[in-house]
């Protein structure tokens, strides 16, 4: 296992992968791991739908195409605008081929579910990366509205994804991109 710093420096956003699945095994443990996470009150609100077939995989990235693509008919100010182009190409996947996908899943009446779920996704990440494989939080890829494909998936109706995660083994590491300086506003001492 990577020391702490060597790991911050190892966790990168991956969208190439190689064509390799990675064991259901691991992303178990990888699971088991993100539980760790704090959490509110430690309620522990977070659920994981995994999704290890392309196919399926494939349909979710169709079914967040379209309604992105709804979003921006509606409104051509919407964020999701800038990603137009990729969204009206048929073989873009919102989930860059990967061969896993992980939803991480919390209830809608939690009010801190987003960052009780956002601390299990990084604590996924870096697990991940300890174990050699790259992921990506691919927001695109929550913009799944039809019921039958939630149910399909096992999605509760009282939960909302927070974090689609893609997992597999990266064809290769990009280096760190720059980062700002930290920027303290004050130090009460």
């Amino acid at each position: 296992m990577a020391d702490f710093s060597e790991l911050l420096l190892k966790r990168r956003s991956i969208r190439d992968f190689e064509e390799r699945e990675v064991p259901l095994g691991l992303i178990r443990e990888i699971v088991k791991d993100s539980c760790l996470a704090p959490s509110s009150e430690n309620k522990q609100p977070w659920r994981f739908i995994i999704v290890n077939n392309k196919k399926w995989i494939r349909r979710l990235s169709n079914e967040s195409k379209k309604n992105l693509l709804a979003i921006i008919e509606k409104n051509p100010d919407a964020p999701s605008k800038k990603y137009e182009t990729a969204l009206r190409k048929e073989d873009f996947s919102v989930f860059y081929n990967a061969p896993c996908l992980v939803y991480i899943v919390g209830p809608k009446n939690i009010q801190s579910v987003y960052v009780d779920c956002t601390l299990a996704a990084c604590y996924f990440m870096f697990s991940a990366a300890s174990r050699g494989l790259g992921t990506c939080w691919v927001g695109l890829g929550s913009n799944v509205g039809d019921p039958e494909i939630l149910k399909k998936i096992g999605m509760p109706e009282d939960c909302r994804i927070v974090a689609p995660i893609i997992v597999g083994y990266a064809k290769r590491i990009p280096a760190p991109p720059e980062r700002n300086e930290p920027k303290i506003l004050k130090i009460v001492s």
